[in-house]
């Protein structure tokens, strides 16, 4: 392992310097007096801990996590890659490495699929969600993490992989053989006509071909007599800027902004406008959107609703709208640094705060979405059409319909269920085993006093002011 320790300040101030000047300008460190005190607080700390620490410690360690530390304070969003990290980000840029067609994911140290992709390897030879990957080319695959199992999963097109997985039923592996290829995941799953003028449009993700796709269903729907659209992205993450703009730019005229950014450094400030006139600038819009609508999805709906294109409909979308940056460092390391924010053409920022905590940010999918947040004067903002709409986070709908967890906002043990899937597995299980609970009448019920308290094992109470049973708890 490299260490750092003849010359701490100097390898530290290449890191340090090659951010400051791509990110500030080459005039940074003479303009700002402070920054070598950082650079030699840092340095000493490093020095310190490498020569005085109780144990042995590795300095490529400690650099790490000193930079993981820092961006821990800015935002949930950006993020440090060591150089493995980075050359597998580069990779997925590049498209130069092809799957199975499985999303996954490590559950209690098993690598679970969660989405088998229609078409895909897996699909044909009939792989399930829910099933467990045990053994990747004959390695056990209990213990690995997410990167890994996608590691060993993925690899050149045409190349095979072994794969044994777990499902619950079956006594034993079953073993498949699958050939790595493309994977498409279709960014338009479904359009049809609900009755014999309105259209509707699911866009489910978006990709490298969304707007051909959404495009098409616009063609075909309107050759069967749509007259009016309902456009649906709920549950939409979002994906590449540019075919968010020119799904926008379908149903809006030549030159009306879609979105534009800001930030501190050069080129950060940008608008982006509709290039040609939309074929669909006429028909009126009613737009889904929900808490899980997110990124790209939301530059769509904000510039519909700001245009007076669209009437929106559902929850408040979950507001992350971000411009990052990623940076080569020392040693080939990267740094996706978020540079700019997304505003809608109102003015309203997209981006939602994360003041009170990354986590409470991040479970936001979880939360009560009955409660109508109180806005500032300084957020009211106003669509083309004089109509007000509130800028602080996400795209708040003109018409509010709370999706299927209302009044669902569990405590922590409750979110870390939902993280481990529990509601799901128990939900699989359910499906394969069928209900087996204690069936039959109760006996030996007795009279128990008002306000009793169960006590669970996990550590959960239940209160029961009436009759409990308590033979079928044996």
């Amino acid at each position: 392992m490299r260490r750092y320790r003849p010359l701490p300040a100097v390898v530290f101030a290449i890191i340090v310097s090659a951010l400051v000047g791509g990110l500030f300008g080459r005039s940074a460190l003479a303009t700002d007096d402070k920054i070598p005190d950082h650079y030699r607080a840092f340095t000493a700390a490093l020095s310190a801990i490498e020569n005085s620490y109780v144990d042995k410690v590795e300095s490529d360690a400690l650099v790490t996590g000193a930079i993981r530390g820092m961006l821990g304070t800015l935002d949930p969003h950006s993020s440090y890659f060591t150089p493995k990290e980075y050359a597998q980000m580069r990779e997925r840029q590049e498209g130069r490495y092809y799957g199975i067609g499985v999303s996954i994911v490590a559950v209690d140290g098993d690598i679970t699929a969660v989405t088998v992709f229609e078409g895909s390897p897996a699909y044909k030879k009939g792989i399930r969600s829910g099933d467990v990957i045990a053994k990747v080319n004959t390695k056990d695959a209990k213990g690995w993490t997410t990167e890994q199992a996608m590691r060993e999963l993925r690899g050149p097109r045409g190349t095979t992989v072994d794969v044994e997985i777990r499902r619950r039923g079956y006594g034993a592996l079953i073993p498949f053989q699958l050939t790595r290829d493309e994977v498409y995941i279709p960014t338009v799953p479904a359009y049809f006509m609900i009755d014999s003028t309105t259209g509707y449009i699911r866009m489910q993700d978006f990709g490298e071909n969304t707007d051909r796709d959404v495009k098409h269903a616009l063609h075909d729907l309107t050759s069967k007599g749509m007259r009016r659209l309902l456009f649906d992205i709920r549950n939409n993450p979002g994906g590449p800027l540019d075919q968010a703009i020119q799904v926008a730019n379908e149903f809006l005229p030549r030159g009306r902004m879609i979105v534009y950014t800001r930030g501190r450094i050069a080129n950060s400030d940008q608008d982006y406008r509709a290039k040609d006139d939309g074929e669909f600038t006429d028909i009126p819009i009613v737009l889904l959107a929900n808490r899980n609508s997110a990124s790209a999805s939301e530059i769509v709906t904000g510039a519909l609703q700001d245009h007076d294109r669209a009437y929106v409909v559902g929850e408040t979308t979950f507001g992350k709208a971000l411009v990052q940056s990623v940076y080569r460092i020392s040693a080939g390391a990267g740094l996706a640094l978020t540079t700019a924010h997304y505003y809608t053409p109102s003015g309203r920022l997209i981006q939602r705060p994360w003041d009170a905590s990354f986590d409470e940010y991040l479970s936001y999918g979880l939360k009560d979405q009955s409660e109508v947040r109180q806005h500032a004067a300084s957020e009211l903002k106003h669509t083309d059409a004089g109509r007000p709409v509130y800028s602080g986070g996400g795209i708040e709908p003109d018409k509010r319909v709370v999706g299927q967890f209302e009044g669902f906002n569990p405590d922590r043990l409750g979110r870390q269920l939902y993280a481990r899937q529990a509601f799901e597995r128990f939900a699989q299980r359910f499906s394969a085993e069928g209900d087996t609970r204690v069936s039959g009448t109760s006996s030996g019920r007795k009279d128990v006093k008002p306000n009793f308290v169960v006590a669970i094992a996990c550590g959960l109470t239940m209160r029961r002011s009436r009759r409990i049973s308590t033979s079928s708890a044996r």
